[in-house]
């Protein structure tokens, strides 16, 4: 069973989607501006995470069956999807195999590329950190974020915050094995495949290294017709600003409209 909140409503329906060890309220973190401007705004937390129940396997192939079945429980024919990191790949995931169900899709700190290296051994470290300490393990294991004042204080305080938000915490240690060693889709030139509207929306690689700055610019570079939005250097990502991401994902719905 997973969590999901819907605001319900005629207006056009979009889906968030967030990262891994995130929950539902880590999109737009907390911002109510869509639906205050007439959105139906559909968040749930992926299974392993939130309040939602394990389900094993992780990997993008559930992550899509789990999608489409939200779509499906709430009627929902068609909708933009708003995702972050592993967000952005399930729904992007969705967009090549069922192109129909896909008004739009912003695409939030995309991380995968099929050869862009990923540190599996840091993975399991962080889960084997999350088993043996909770909260405090993982903390331990993610160590130093490697980024420049005053965002590692901020980066540390938000991890601590979204790791309390988990109910099953040995599911998401499963989940932080799993899902880095999945692939949401298996070329580069899969993406040329992407019908819908899109907006790639990366961060600059000094606040965020975990996505790289050169990913999202492939993936714009790639889809057809997308377009790139990135803060100012020195600027706080936009990513972690919900209202301005909003602003974004609200412009996206009336593009694809």
């Amino acid at each position: 069973m997973l969590a999901i909140d819907d605001t319900g409503g005629d207006g056009p329906a979009v889906v968030l989607l967030h990262g891994l060890t995130a929950t539902r309220r880590y999109v737009v973190m907390g911002s109510k501006s869509l639906e205050r401007s007439g959105h139906r705004v559909v968040a749930y937390d992926a299974r392993g995470h939130g309040a939602s129940d394990p389900a094993a396997p992780y990997d993008y192939p559930a992550l899509a069956d789990d999608l489409i079945g939200v779509l499906d429980a709430l009627g929902i024919e068609r909708a933009v999807l708003a995702g972050a990191s592993m967000g952005a790949h399930t729904a992007v995931r969705v967009a090549l195999r069922a192109p129909e169900r896909v008004a739009g899709l912003v695409a939030i700190t995309p991380a995968y590329l099929p050869d862009e290296p990923s540190d599996l051994d840091r993975w399991d470290r962080l889960a084997a950190g999350l088993r043996a300490g909770g909260v405090d393990g993982f903390v331990e294991a993610y160590g130093d974020p490697g980024v420049p004042e005053p965002w590692s204080e901020t980066i540390i305080t938000v991890v601590r915050q979204r790791l309390s938000q988990h109910e099953h915490p040995l599911a998401l240690a499963d989940a932080l094995e799993q899902v880095p060693r999945s692939a949401p889709f298996e070329a580069e030139d899969d993406l040329r495949g992407v019908a819908a509207p899109t907006v790639v929306v990366a961060d600059r690689d000094a606040p965020d290294p975990g996505h790289p700055l050169r990913v999202g610019e492939r993936w714009a570079a790639l889809i057809p017709g997308a377009r790139l939005v990135v803060e100012e250097p020195g600027k706080s990502p936009i990513a972690w600003q919900g209202g301005q991401l909003s602003r974004v994902i609200a412009a996206l719905v009336e593009e694809a409209a």
